[in-house]
């Protein structure tokens, strides 16, 4: 048997979760609260990137820009999907795009930069798509669980005193969108293709000072503005099962339901949106059958939620950062 095919280990499941906690902690201070050698956990995230698609991608809370995040559901015609999804994975303003539904319908979490870029994808460049049957949109109005809370967050691999050693000073967001400079985004877009790069990377790719790349790091984390997302194969963690919950709730229940799933073990994402369909969460299970003990137990039981519409998540062509699918 691979490595690849092999179930992760209580050490390797809590390096997940302690990267998850602070994406950025030297391996001196992983090995110091895991109570192991500073050279066992640099050979273990080694072989996470190698046969677990490991990644530490430096993400931005768009809402604290002044941005606005959507979800775009797209209906195609069977033998355009794949292409409709991989074109949607190579624009930048892109941070998830799927595949659902019996490969004819498209899922693609969109950050657009300002309302012309948004204009230019949902009512010029969609809809004139060919074999594009239909397209819906979804802002974003409030987000429940997610960006820095990743489901990796749910593991319990750590024990509390560790967790706790490793979580950094809640952040102070800041009272009014924030204007990125120059340099800033020349730091972001390091960090986007990896949350890890050492501060000599950084202050190389980017013509800053080590001490500017610093105190930009420690303003950009403090602020919320920037935070640390790990990418990973669910499979080897026994997860092989990805659904998108769209909820239709009484609105006196909406944020009741929110933090309900928010709790949730299950629930990576979790939010409110415009639609009919007013809650969205991203659920992960083991099976179909774990995801329908989930859904008659947990959901069903949500007082305000009047429908749910559940579909499966075939294949992932982009998470976080565009990797086209193998």
């Amino acid at each position: 048997m691979s490595r690849a095919s092999e179930p992760l280990d209580p050490l390797d499941l809590k390096l997940l979760q302690a990267l998850q906690t602070d994406g950025r902690a030297p391996f001196s201070r992983f090995a110091e609260v895991l109570g192991v050698s500073d050279q066992t956990v640099a050979r273990r995230y080694r072989r996470l990137r190698a046969t677990a698609g490991l990644r530490v991608l430096g993400m931005t809370d768009d809402s604290l820009l002044g941005r606005q995040s959507w979800l775009v559901r797209l209906r195609c015609t069977p033998d355009v999907a794949e292409q409709v999804a991989g074109a949607l994975a190579r624009r930048p303003d892109t941070s998830y795009v799927g595949l659902i539904s019996g490969g004819t319908e498209v899922i693609c979490a969109m950050k657009p930069r300002s309302g012309e870029e948004r204009d230019e994808l949902l009512f010029g460049r969609l809809p004139r798509t060919p074999r594009v049957i239909s397209v819906s949109a979804h802002c974003l109005l409030h987000s429940y669980y997610g960006g820095p809370l990743g489901w990796l967050s749910k593991l319990q691999a750590l024990d509390p005193g560790e967790e706790a050693a490793l979580t950094r000073p809640p952040v102070e967001p800041a009272p009014a969108p924030v204007v990125l400079d120059a340099e800033d985004e020349a730091l972001l877009a390091v960090l986007r293709r990896d949350g890890r790069t050492p501060l000599t990377e950084l202050q190389t790719s980017t013509g800053q000072t080590e001490s500017a790349v610093k105190r930009r790091l420690d303003r950009l984390r403090s602020s919320g503005i920037l935070y640390f997302d790990v990418q990973h194969d669910r499979d080897l963690l026994g997860h092989a099962t990805d659904a998108m919950l769209w909820l239709t709730v009484a609105p006196s229940a909406v944020a009741a339901v929110g933090r309900a799933l928010a709790a949730h073990p299950e629930v990576g994402f979790a939010a409110a949106i415009t639609g009919q369909a007013n809650v969205v969460a991203s659920v992960i299970c083991r099976d179909t059958r774990a995801l329908y003990a989930y859904l008659s137990e947990r959901i069903g039981v949500l007082d305000g939620v009047q429908t749910v519409e559940t579909t499966l998540t075939l294949r992932q062509v982009k998470q976080l950062t565009y990797e086209p699918a193998r």
